[in-house]
């Protein structure tokens, strides 16, 4: 039966291709408002749509299914679905052939949502907006260019595709974590630069009305002329800069809250709260699931009308296509002919 919940600020994952009672029951608690899927849920597309159907009929509205699917090393479902390039190699075109660098970033847009939207999918973690500053490993190629203006450019364009596929977007990872060497995966980046070395890695969020940005990830970097907090739970990042300097009204989504670069802010509850004071709208707590279980245990957040709205939002207005349906658009075979001729 549907339950009829608000979207709740937590963002949990699955163990597998199909859900357990207890995920289940988990997903019906009302501090969940979304599911983030990874390779180990993949099995079929048919299994696929009947994971993302089960979901979906949990709740009222449905919660958010969302993924990190960008091209290149992070994309989570092959088979079956189209290997799309990392979006350094459209980067690389924009410096010979701009006008075919838009149209191919928007063909990525197009066909990257389109085929997650037939297996049921709402959303994905893209675009990669930090510039590529050429010492940064963990973004490296995810990143289009080391200049503002072609990854503002590229970017809206990749936008306009997902968009085209009815799919919103996440622009990440605020202001850029571009620069930093360390893997917050794994540490706890200081990004130590002067605030006026930093305007350009903020270049992209400036032109968020222009893109289309409908949401936000912040970097679990601390940048320590400006905050002692990673921007991620820093009031200072979120709520003065992109909130109220750069007049962002989307959505925030908090990275991972299982990285080390969150681990600053102490435990999981502590981590949710901090996130939320900063003034993210979701957290996200991936590979982890004593800490999901910790916070659907002991984690009281006041419920926000404002952020379950903005969420709302992301949630597609179309229902999701068959993947034939998809494959008979004369735009998607177009897309894909465009795709293919990219060098990776």
């Amino acid at each position: 039966m549907t339950v009829p919940l608000p979207l709740g600020p937590l963002m949990l994952d699955v163990e597998g291709p199909r859900l357990t009672d207890e995920e289940r029951e988990a997903l019906q608690h009302p501090l969940v408002g979304g599911v983030i899927l990874f390779k180990r849920n993949f099995e079929s597309l048919a299994v696929l749509q009947e994971l993302t159907s089960h979901i979906h009929s949990l709740r009222q509205p449905p919660l958010l299914i969302a993924i990190d699917h960008e091209g290149g090393r992070v994309q989570r479902f092959r088979h079956g679905f189209t290997v799309l390039p990392p979006m350094r190699a459209l980067g690389t075109l924009w410096d010979t052939d701009p006008a075919r660098a838009l149209e191919t970033a928007e063909c990525a847009g197009y066909v990257l949502a389109g085929e997650l939207r037939t297996g049921g999918i709402d959303l994905s973690f893209t675009p990669v907006l930090d510039l590529d500053h050429g010492s940064s490993e963990i973004i490296g190629n995810r990143a289009f260019h080391h200049e503002p203006a072609a990854v503002t450019a590229l970017a809206g364009a990749l936008i306009a595709g997902l968009r085209r596929a009815g799919m919103a977007n996440v622009g990440k990872h605020f202001p850029g974590h571009g620069f930093v060497a360390a893997d917050s995966h794994v540490a706890i980046p200081v990004d130590t630069r002067p605030v006026q070395a930093l305007y350009p890695d903020l270049a992209p969020y400036r032109d968020h009305r222009r893109m289309g940005l409908a949401a936000v990830m912040p970097a679990h970097v601390v940048y320590d002329r400006l905050d002692p907090l990673p921007a991620g739970f820093s009031a200072y990042w979120l709520r003065y800069v992109l909130r109220g300097e750069l007049g962002f009204d989307g959505v925030i989504f908090s990275d991972d809250l299982s990285m080390e670069g969150a681990s600053v802010a102490g435990g999981y509850v502590e981590r949710a709260e901090a996130a939320l004071a900063a003034g993210c709208d979701m957290v996200l707590v991936c590979n982890n699931p004593a800490a999901a279980r910790q916070l659907l245990r002991a984690w009281r957040p006041r419920h926000d009308p404002a952020s379950a709205r903005r969420l709302e939002k992301l949630l597609p207005a179309a229902p999701a296509p068959s993947m034939e349906a998809l494959q008979s658009e004369p735009a998607y075979r177009r897309a894909l002919d465009v795709l293919a001729a990219v060098k990776s």
